[in-house]
């Protein structure tokens, strides 16, 4: 806990706010995007808005890959399970994330269904080798964090010939959606942005110069604890006081400018960019998904299984695809707290451990 708690020094920490409050200009506003859900749930679990100044204001971004899974790709794994016998490993995060018609995994698997929860990629393929005569399909989610993940297993699989199983791949591109974001928000709903920290070390920092350059947003790679957070505003701040937008890291323990070569390598060979993917708040957006490559074909569920595009609408009144989008935030939708809790969650921001609206119920509505 020693390096954890180097990150959450009190008096660092007053250090940095007094800095932040003494670097800010009273006559503007700061509208700083955290594009992770992790960002959002340390703002909120340590109180950094409450230590920024008045005019300092944090928007929140999509930065949670349950959260921008549209309800028709779970619509399409129901519906697998409905047509075939197979186990389904996925990660307990996606159990209660409503699809179409309030549905979730969690109610089917109440009704019968074989799906079992996994905490990695190489539970599923235990599975897969424990069950030699049945299908095993694991249920991929994630950005570029946890892709390398379902890479190696997929290479696994090929290189152990494991016929059963699998891979229903849900990976999606942050680069990808960052754009989408910045071209469907106004100028001026935000100054700069909190750069995602798992995702840079596998991609590295430079991929997001060229966004930085054209929208002239200055972007910081932020890791997750108070203290990073505190630093990357003074340093978000700092560069639009002087006018610059670049792509600055603060996370270097674990962040470079090229990232993790042997990742990029990995992913480049098993998966394929998909023309094109849904986004639950960003609707269809181009090469902004992975898919399985070629190569591993006969370990893609999509090609296995008919798996038709199931388009689902979201439950009505549900705020997620605006808070998603950075246009609303939790205490804005009328459902939280009354329909919408963690008991009851009626939008993918409440189920996710990393979704806005979870992170909110936990750390902030009892201040507000």
């Amino acid at each position: 806990m020693k390096y954890l708690s180097e990150f959450r020094r009190h008096d660092l920490a007053q250090q940095l706010t007094a800095a932040i409050a003494a670097a800010v200009r009273p006559e503007r506003q700061y509208r700083l995007m955290e594009f992770c859900g992790g960002h959002t749930h340390a703002i909120y679990r340590y109180g950094l808005q409450h230590l920024m100044p008045a005019n300092v204001e944090f928007v929140h971004g999509p930065g949670c890959p349950v959260c921008v899974l549209p309800a028709g790709r779970i619509d399409n794994i129901i519906q697998l399970l409905a047509q075939h016998d197979v186990i389904l490993c996925t990660y307990a995060d996606l159990m209660r994330v409503p699809a179409g018609g309030r549905n979730t995994l969690l109610k089917v698997k109440a009704a019968g269904a074989d799906i079992r929860m996994v905490y990695s990629t190489q539970d599923a393929l235990k599975i897969a080798r424990d069950n030699p005569g049945r299908q095993v399909v694991f249920f991929a989610i994630g950005f570029e964090t946890t892709a390398p993940a379902t890479a190696v297993a997929l290479q696994q699989a090929q290189a152990a010939g494991l016929a059963n199983f699998s891979v229903f791949c849900n990976h999606v591109l942050t680069p990808v959606a960052m754009q989408a974001i910045l071209d469907t928000l106004q100028p001026a709903v935000i100054d700069g942005i909190l750069g995602p920290s798992h995702v840079s070390s596998v991609i590295g920092s430079a991929a997001y110069s060229g966004l930085a350059q054209q929208y002239a947003k200055p972007i910081v790679i932020a890791g997750f604890e108070p203290l990073d957070v505190l630093q990357s505003v003074l340093m978000l701040i700092k560069q639009l006081h002087q006018g610059r937008a670049e792509v600055e890291n603060e996370y270097t323990r674990a962040v470079t400018p090229a990232g993790n070569s042997k990742a990029q390598a990995l992913l480049s060979r098993t998966f394929r960019v998909r023309p094109h993917f849904e986004w639950r708040g960003l609707g269809l957006l181009a090469d902004s998904a992975l898919a399985v490559h070629e190569d591993y074909a006969e370990f893609d569920a999509e090609q296995r299984f008919a798996m038709p595009a199931i388009q689902a609408a979201d439950v009505k009144g549900c705020e997620c695809p605006a808070i998603l989008r950075g246009q609303k935030k939790p205490q804005d939708c009328k459902l939280l707290g009354k329909a919408c809790n963690p008991e009851n969650p009626l939008g993918a921001c409440m189920v996710s451990a990393e979704g806005a609206c979870a992170a909110y119920w936990a750390y902030a509505r009892q201040a507000a």
